[in-house]
């Protein structure tokens, strides 16, 4: 495994496309962290632990689809969400 792992790193392009996959993973999360700009995240909050209570709404779907961003307010909030819906 290890030395699967070393020969992985030789091969100049597939270690190109493995760093530029790592890159694009790590600005993905730096991202979900960012909040949307004018966004009340309390009231956010406030209103995911309400639904919470009630049960399971539409809300938690999304949430649930876009990895917890829509209860954060983050700037990658939508994902692929649009697309799926649509």
């Amino acid at each position: 495994m290890l030395k699967t792992m070393t020969n992985m790193f030789r091969i100049p392009d597939l270690k190109k496309k493995i760093l530029f996959t790592g890159l694009f993973l790590v600005l993905y999360r730096l991202g979900s962290f960012i909040p949307i700009p004018g966004v009340d995240a309390s009231a956010l909050q406030a209103f995911f632990e309400g639904a919470k209570e009630g049960g399971n709404t539409l809300f938690g779907l999304l949430d649930l689809f876009v990895g917890g961003n829509f209860g954060r307010a983050s700037v990658f909030a939508l994902g692929i969400m649009h697309y799926i819906t649509a």
